[in-house]
């Protein structure tokens, strides 16, 4: 139970800020796009929050552990989303900022989805990839080369 109850504060103060609650005041007063432009939002903000529960369920229940860095998983989490992307999370969560562009069409929206995509491609490769590698050793290697950093693709064997 704390476990969850963990999971959902990180939800909620991280990507639900990023995500959602940023976005939000940045289209404050803007006017949606027309036509297709809410159904096709809807299906990133579909895909953003299926990817993104399911790697935090992976985390729980494989990792036994939380995004938040000083509760990280205890064992190298590989299963689920995990197999498509090394960062589904991330993944999610431009997928939702995608979203938002697609309904509002906000130079400013645009910018803040580089900056956003920018500080986590930062964060990534300067800190979180190091400390994996630090941490999971040869284990991690192996996964790196099996699963891309961002864009999704479909399992690879250990031997391809």
């Amino acid at each position: 139970m704390k476990l969850l109850l963990k999971n959902i504060l990180f939800t909620l103060v991280f990507p639900g800020t990023v995500g959602v609650y940023l976005p939000l005041i940045l289209t404050r007063g803007l006017s949606a796009g027309p036509g297709l432009t809410l159904p096709a939002s809807l299906v990133f903000f579909f895909i953003a929050s299926v990817i993104y529960l399911w790697s935090i369920w992976n985390f729980a229940t494989r990792g036994r552990g939380t995004p938040l860095l000083t509760d990280a998983p205890k064992k190298l989490v590989i299963q689920g989303p995990y197999l498509y992307t090394r960062n589904p999370m991330y993944v999610a969560i431009l997928a939702a900022l995608l979203g938002w562009l697609v309904l509002y069409q906000s130079i400013g929206l645009l910018v803040y989805s580089f900056a956003v995509a920018a500080a986590v491609t930062l964060f990534v490769t300067r800190y979180e990839e190091p400390h994996l590698q630090r941490e999971f050793g040869g284990e991690y290697d192996g996964y790196k080369a099996r699963v891309p950093r961002w864009m999704p693709r479909l399992p690879r064997s250990p031997d391809s």
